[in-house]
């Protein structure tokens, strides 16, 4: 049983850059991909980002693209994700996910595992 742990959010300034972390234990990380979403408060949750095992491909929301950058070190069992040129509209609680079956799927439904969230807030 995969079990998944955020951190790193935190309160900044619009323009300002922020690195979150998620760590696994147990399961064999490098067999999945990971995934990044977010969720602001009456809206459902959406895809930021996600990379396959090897860490070889990749995949941004229009949103985020250009400004965040998704890694990973398989060898720490830690994806994570760098966010730069933070905007107020990137305020949201910010959740890895574990996509077991692979690929770098955008839909909620394909991820199995979540963390439990790191708040990030942007202020103006």
């Amino acid at each position: 049983q995969v079990q998944l742990v955020e951190s790193g959010g935190g309160l900044v300034q619009a323009g300002d850059s922020l690195r979150l972390s998620c760590t696994a234990s147990g399961g064999t990380f490098s067999r999945y991909s990971m995934g990044w979403f977010r969720q602001t408060p009456g809206k459902e949750r959406e895809f930021v980002a996600a990379i396959i095992g090897s860490g070889a491909i990749v995949k941004y929301s229009d949103s985020v693209k250009g400004r965040f950058a998704i890694s990973r070190d398989n060898v720490k069992s830690t994806v994570h994700l760098l966010m730069n040129s933070l905007k107020p509209e990137d305020t949201a609680i910010y959740y890895c996910a574990v996509n077991s079956r692979g690929g770098t799927s955008v839909v909620l439904g394909a991820y199995e595992t979540w963390g439990q969230g790191t708040q990030v807030t942007v202020s103006s």
